[in-house]
């Protein structure tokens, strides 16, 4: 299959182990659209029918990729609209009442989400399109009100799931974090929330040691004695339930973590009422940890110099760490 004309550029390894092209899952939120008209226009787009899966959800069948889901953002909205209202009359109007009001408060709080199948590498720009399309249609994003604290995920493939791998690219998050913060230019109400918190500053001491290289098992128990919640910039809970089940849900029941073989990625904002924005420099710059995570000798090395850029102290303060990666550890950036 031929890339798409309008294709983003690609990972340094773009195949699993098995040797299946990587995919991605995208996440956008917005609002600004009624949820009808997205899924109507969304379905257009990618040659698929809807469903309506429930009130707030409806679901986008025939892309071979899988299904896209529109849903309004709320589980508690979500659980409402699959229920069935009751046949007595009174008690149906008190529950439509009631839901309505529910409704009425979330308009102004909760987004509409778009959530893509995993697409294929060579899919990804079908993404583009559609933000360019909604755009057009009047979605908005984070910008365009104060408590419009709305995001962009990405859900990239894992390309194996050995613990070295995984640990690399953890690592290679690490060292780039603040770099990758700094030019997502995060909106204010989006800091406000915990959505995307930094790992602890332990955490992050402890996997960026150049010698942290363990076991899986390792890997995960450290993670989940850091970071017990889905709220970080990478969250890499539904990767490890997937990978060990009863070992995440030893220390979080979280009905949201979803198992599946990804990383998440939910620190760039949604701009899409932008003109011109759309995923290009978000995904520019993940691909900065894929490629730092797949190269040995520059992720030593980058580990070693964030090791003694965090042992300063105060000291660090005067250190731009995003500054010294630029110039002696991201050679690809202008």
């Amino acid at each position: 299959m031929q890339p798409e004309p309008n294709a983003l550029t690609l990972p340094p390894l773009t195949q699993t182990r098995d040797g299946a092209q990587r995919r991605v899952g995208v996440e956008l939120e917005m609002n600004g659209i009624e949820l009808d008209q997205l899924s109507r226009l969304v379905a257009e787009h990618c040659g698929c029918s809807v469903e309506h899966t429930s009130r707030y959800e409806r679901t986008l069948k025939g892309d071979a990729a899988g299904d896209w889901i529109v849903e309004l953002d709320s589980s508690l909205l979500k659980k409402m609209g699959r229920t069935e209202r009751p046949q007595d009359p009174t008690s149906a109007e008190l529950v439509s009442s009631a839901e309505d009001a529910i409704m009425w408060v979330a308009e102004s709080l909760v987004p509409y989400e778009l959530v893509s199948p995993p697409l294929p590498l060579d899919r990804l720009g079908v993404i583009n399109e559609l933000i360019a399309l909604l755009r057009d249609a009047g979605a908005k994003g984070t910008a365009d009100r104060l408590t419009n604290a709305f995001g962009m995920q990405f859900n990239p493939e894992v390309p194996a799931t050995d613990a070295r791998t995984l640990a690399a690219y953890l690592k290679a998050f690490l060292c780039l974090y603040d770099w990758i913060h700094e030019r997502a230019r995060i909106n204010f109400a989006r800091r406000l929330t915990t959505y995307v918190d930094p790992f602890p500053s332990a955490y992050v001491r402890k996997v960026t040691a150049p010698d942290y290289w363990p076991d899986l098992p390792t890997l995960i128990d450290d993670y989940l004695q850091h970071n017990p919640t889905r709220n970080r910039a990478l969250d890499m809970l539904p990767l490890f339930r997937h990978l060990d089940e009863d070992r995440v849900l030893a220390h979080t029941q979280d009905e949201l973590i979803k198992a599946r073989p990804t990383f998440h990625y939910r620190l760039p904002d949604c701009l899409i009422d932008q003109p011109g924005w759309d995923l290009t420099p978000a995904w520019n710059d993940w691909l900065e940890v894929e490629k730092l995570a797949n190269d040995q000798d520059r992720l030593q090395g980058c580990c070693s110099a964030y090791q003694a850029h965090l042992g300063q102290g105060l000291g660090r303060l005067l250190d731009n760490w995003p500054e010294r990666l630029t110039r002696d550890w991201l050679p690809d950036i202008p």
